[in-house]
C-alpha cells in the first residue's frame, strides 16, 4: 500500500492543483518512483489510498500495468483518515497476510525487497538516522525489537513498514493516527525493525524537495 491521500501542507501552493504524489522528481512523479521500486521487488498487486485530488492520481496512474503492477484504490475523500484510518479502511483490498505501506512522500534506495514480518510481530518497521527535522528520533531500536523507551539507539520512522492486520484488532472505521497502534504493540514486545543506512530523505517541504531534486539529477548523470 501506497499511502498517498494527504494534501501536503507544507508544500503549498504546490500542492493546491497537483497532488503532493505527482510532484515531478527528474522527470517522473514522486509515487511512480515507489511503484517501480516495488514492481522491482517481484511485488505485482498494489493499493494506494485517495483523499486530496484523488481523481488525478487515479487518472494519472491508472490500472498500474505500465509499472508492472495491479493498482486499486482506497477511497477516503477529504479530509484523508490519516495513516491508521486510511490502512484500516483498505485492509480488505490487502490480503490475508503481512502487507507492505510506503508513505508516499519519502525519497530511498531502500527495497522493499527485503522486508519480512518475523513471527509474532504485528509491525517490523524501517528506522533511519534522525534527520534535522526530527532530531529526537521516534523509537527505539535494540537488536530487532521496536520500543519507545530508551533502550537502544534512537532512530526515526522512515515511513515504510510490513504489518499484520492483527495490529488494527479492536478499531473502528474513521479518522486516527497509526501511532498509538505502534505504542500498544510495542507494549507487548510486538514490534520489530531494522536499520537503513542508505539514502532517506522526507519530501516535507519545498527545501527538502529541491534537496531530492539535485540529488536526483546527480544519479541519473551517473547512470
Amino acid at each position: 500500500m501506497i499511502l498517498a491521500a494527504g494534501r501536503g501542507e507544507r508544500m503549498r501552493p504546490l500542492t493546491d492543483e497537483c497532488p503532493k504524489p505527482l510532484i515531478e522528481i527528474a522527470g517522473r512523479p514522486l509515487i511512480e518512483w515507489h511503484l517501480n521500486a516495488l514492481s522491482d521487488a517481484g511485488i505485482r498487486d498494489a493499493v494506494v489510498n485517495l483523499g486530496w485530488l484523488g481523481d488525478e492520481l487515479r487518472a494519472s496512474l491508472g490500472d498500474g500495468e505500465r509499472f508492472g503492477v495491479s493498482l486499486r484504490y482506497s477511497e477516503e475523500g477529504f479530509p484523508p483518515l490519516e495513516t491508521g484510518g486510511g490502512i484500516f479502511k483498505a485492509l480488505p483490498l490487502l490480503g490475508d497476510g503481512p502487507f507492505i505501506v510506503v508513505n508516499s512522500d519519502v525519497w530511498t534506495d531502500f527495497s522493499p525487497a527485503t522486508l519480512r514480518c518475523p513471527p509474532g510481530s504485528f509491525a517490523h518497521l524501517v528506522m533511519v538516522a534522525n534527520p534535522a527535522h526530527n532530531p529526537d528520533g521516534d523509537f527505539s531500536l535494540d537488536g530487532a525489537q521496536v520500543s519507545r523507551d530508551a533502550r537502544g539507539e534512537r532512530l526515526t520512522f522512515s515511513g515504510i513498514g510490513i504489518y499484520r492486520a492483527e495490529l488494527f484488532d479492536g478499531c473502528r472505521p474513521g479518522r486516527f493516527s497509526l501511532v498509538p497502534l505502534l505504542w500498544r504493540a510495542m507494549s507487548a514486545g510486538r514490534v520489530t525493525g531494522q536499520r537503513h543506512a542508505g539514502t532517506w530523505i522526507d519530501v516535507g517541504d519545498q527545501d527538502r524537495l529541491q534537496q531530492v531534486r539535485h540529488l536526483a539529477a546527480r544519479l541519473i548523470r551517473a547512470t
